[in-house]
């Protein structure tokens, strides 16, 4: 049950950072998802020890979905930097 709840939550979080930094007509659903979830990993290992908060594998809380969008957004912004050179 976990993984799904964690597929599903990581698609909705991949689909908001996809419209905050505009790349949402260039993704499919299933780059979303991946987005989200590499994202909400990246959140919950890096970002997490910074700013407190936890990762979105131990459960699901306003903390760790902050965490877990703002990881989200810095891989898009990554993904940006290598696609075109530029962050949108």
């Amino acid at each position: 049950m976990g993984l799904i709840i964690l597929l599903v939550v990581g698609g909705i979080l991949g689909w908001l950072a996809s419209i905050v930094m505009r790349t949402d007509a260039q993704q499919g659903i299933f780059l979303n998802i991946v987005v989200g979830i590499v994202g909400a990993l990246l959140g919950g290992f890096l970002l997490a020890p910074l700013i407190g908060g936890g990762s979105i594998t131990n459960g699901i809380s306003a903390g760790t979905l902050i965490v877990s969008f703002l990881g989200a957004l810095i891989l898009l912004a990554i993904v940006n930097l290598v696609r075109r050179g530029a962050v949108r």
